[in-house]
């Protein structure tokens, strides 16, 4: 499977906050488990992290570790 990557419009805006992402700086994520849809742009690491929390998509997807191992 291939992607292709392209720079987003200049006036795109973030997916959680809706800033314009160039006026921060962005992120640009793909969910390639779902058929590599369309990218989601966010202005900052802070907005990414509130969108990946609200939305609890890090359910079942962390490995466990413990210091006992």
């Amino acid at each position: 499977m291939s992607t292709t990557a392209s720079a987003p419009d200049a006036d795109e805006t973030c997916a959680y906050c809706g800033s314009r992402i160039f006026d921060h700086d962005p992120i640009c994520v793909r969910d390639c488990d779902d058929g590599c849809g369309s990218p989601a742009f966010f202005c900052n690491y802070a907005c990414l992290s509130a969108h990946v929390d609200e939305n609890d998509l890090t359910a079942g997807d962390a490995c466990e570790w413990s210091p006992e191992e």
